[in-house]
């Protein structure tokens, strides 16, 4: 019984070297294979004769081996001298793809990649992939490729008479006197058939034609009336819409419900607050009309749409300074003029003359270098230099430059700018494929 046990053992060493012996022939002949196979295709390649080195290359860079990433850059090289045959450069884009997918894909792979889509123009594509480079290896290269290239933009060929500042998706856009609703990148949504429209919130928009007040949904369907006789309206948000009625401005829901409180001015709301003016004096009221900021000063600062509030801060001026005031507050520098924060980075401010940017703390972020500017709106600031507007990044870099009459913040990857041929809207190529950061 011994004897057949050892017996056994021996033959399971005997049988465990040979299976060894066999393993090591095979690595060092697939090695060697892939070896021959890409000198086989140097070759050629050295000749220029790229058509017969594929086959050779392609086999070289099937095998999981050693010389495998490199056979498979000589394979890509191959694939871009005959870019623009037929399938070759869906071969090569195929193996980027490839490649990128492996979890040790290094930064370098994705800036071939980028640069490759930037070098035929198809700028969406790269900042596609150089996003998912910096997610995958936060490489500052790749962050420095994309910064250089996230504000390619394409320019509507759709013009208007005048344009306000974007909210949200929509835009309030006139055409030979009368007002409509677009979509932020000027794609018309409501026709241009009104005296006056509002901002569109919750599922509508104000709107006046001849004596009416009403309700219309994004369809154009009236979904309210006004029985009330109104001199004028504000702009909508939070369900609140101002109403001038009887020389007083009040507040009202998208339903027209009226509130009881009476101002002298009522600006549009923001974050549930909005400026409001009482005995000669402005201050900051909540919702239900409660005083946030009590009316003691000479003026709240107003953006176009009529916004004071964002960030949890406003803009007050008292005897010819603006102040930041954060929970009622003033905070940070005295400023000659101001612009409202908007929902993500810093606001315009001026000192002597000149525009820069701070916080929402007041620290000053920009220096005071710009003839005119607006505060941010998403990662990008419209800033006047000599006569023209471009825009400039949180890093203060100009990065779309100045070429427009006039121009508006960003909201949705889009901006409405001023050109020879009326409003327009440029649009940032990243956000065509919703790959901003």
């Amino acid at each position: 019984m011994k004897r057949t046990g050892r017996m056994f053992i021996g033959a399971g060493c005997i049988l465990l070297l040979i299976v060894s012996w066999v393993l090591a022939i095979n690595a060092k002949s697939t090695e060697q294979k892939q070896l021959e196979l890409m000198l086989r295709a140097k070759e050629l390649t050295d000749d220029g004769i790229f058509i017969r080195a594929v086959p050779l290359l392609e086999e070289a860079a099937g095998y999981n081996a050693e010389l495998t990433a490199e056979a498979e850059s000589e394979l890509k090289k191959v694939y871009l001298a005959l870019i623009n045959q037929s399938g070759f450069r869906r071969k090569y884009t195929e193996l980027l793809e490839k490649q990128m997918k492996r979890a040790d894909a290094p930064p370098e792979l994705f800036a071939e990649a980028a640069n490759y889509y930037l070098g035929i123009s198809k700028t969406s594509d790269a900042l596609v992939i150089l996003k998912n480079g910096i997610e995958r290896t936060g490489s500052g290269d790749l962050t420095d490729l994309y910064e250089n290239n996230r504000y390619a933009y394409e320019m509507s060929r759709t013009s208007y008479e005048y344009v306000a500042a974007i909210f949200g998706t929509t835009v309030q856009v006139r055409t030979d006197g009368l007002w409509g609703l677009a979509r932020s990148d000027g794609i018309l949504l409501i026709p241009c058939q009104y005296d006056k429209i509002s901002t569109f919130s919750l599922d509508r928009a104000i709107v006046q034609k001849d004596n009416e007040i009403f309700a219309v949904d994004s369809n154009n369907n009236r979904l309210a009336l006004l029985h009330e006789d109104a001199d004028a309206f504000g702009n909508f948000a939070d369900n609140r819409i101002p109403l001038l009625l009887d020389g007083g401005w009040r507040r009202a829901t998208g339903e027209f419900t009226i509130g009881t409180a009476e101002f002298q001015q009522l600006g549009m709301y923001s974050g549930g607050y909005a400026a409001a003016k009482i005995n000669g004096k402005w201050g900051v009221v909540d919702l239900e009309s409660n005083w946030l900021i009590p009316a003691e000063y000479d003026e709240i600062v107003l953006e176009e749409l009529g916004r004071c509030y964002d960030r949890g801060v406003v803009f007050a001026r008292k005897n010819g300074v603006v102040y930041l005031l954060a929970g009622g507050a003033r905070t940070g520098e005295r400023f000659d003029d101001a612009r409202p924060f908007a929902e993500d980075g810093y606001a315009a401010v001026m000192k002597n003359g000149k525009w820069g940017f701070i916080d929402a703390d007041g620290t000053v972020v920009i220096d005071f270098i710009y003839d005119d500017a607006l505060s941010f709106g998403q990662h990008l600031a419209a800033v006047r230099i000599g006569e023209l507007w471009g825009y400039i990044s949180k890093q203060g870099k100009t990065v779309i430059e100045p070429a427009f009459i006039e121009a508006k913040s960003f909201s949705n990857g889009n901006a409405p700018v001023l050109t020879q041929l009326g409003w327009q809207f440029i649009t940032l190529v990243e956000y065509k494929r919703g790959v901003s950061l």
